[in-house]
């Protein structure tokens, strides 16, 4: 999981532990980075991750409620290097036409989040190059179910068999049941032949 906003951070390194990313994804706050939208950062720091791995297929979903407008490498630089590895990029711009409520400032009293209304802007353009280059689909999610549909879709697109190695640590504790049961069962034994 890379997280950007005005600049980018992997969160969590590559991992098919489900419960790790529910976690992770649950533990993104906002404020963690500077204010903005660096793509091209985010998609950057997605291939990086992503560039020594052997898999036969290497994806990456975007998703962002905005314009590139922060940041130090172009999106489209990103979506080139992304292509020469065979990383393909599915695309997801979030969010309603209009305007939205936009978290801006937190409350120093409280803590909580202050919002105002800001214009809902995505750039399409840009999200359909990225997945056309690198032959993804680029999708639009205007609410939760949406995104939901869309992640069930990707899943259908992107099916790979890996090999997972799982170890399990077992302490066998049989043992002391057996001698227990054995002694038990001699007490029965010996208790029958004095009674005879």
């Amino acid at each position: 999981i890379v997280v950007y906003a005005g600049e980018s951070f992997t969160q969590t390194p590559i991992t098919s532990d489900k419960g790790i990313i529910k976690r992770t994804i649950s533990e993104i706050k906002y404020g963690q980075l500077e204010t903005g939208t660096a793509i091209g950062m985010g998609l950057g720091s997605g291939v990086n991750r992503l560039k020594e791995s052997k898999a036969k297929s290497k994806v990456i979903i975007l998703l962002t409620d905005g314009v590139n407008n922060s940041g130090n490498i172009d999106p489209k630089t990103a979506a080139e290097l992304a292509k020469e590895l065979d990383i393909k990029v599915y695309t997801i711009g979030i969010g309603t036409n209009g305007t939205a409520d936009f978290p801006w400032a937190k409350d120093p009293r409280t803590g909580k989040l202050q919002f105002r209304k800001q214009q809902v802007e995505i750039d399409e353009d840009l999200l359909r190059h990225i997945a056309s280059e690198t032959a993804g689909k680029y999708f639009r999610a205007t609410d939760n179910e949406s995104l939901i549909e869309i992640y069930d879709e990707i899943d259908k697109l992107e099916k790979t068999k890996i090999e997972e190695f799982k170890y399990y640590n077992y302490e066998e504790k049989y043992r002391l049941l057996v001698l227990i049961a054995l002694g038990l069962l001699s007490q029965n034994l010996i208790c029958r032949a004095v009674s005879a």
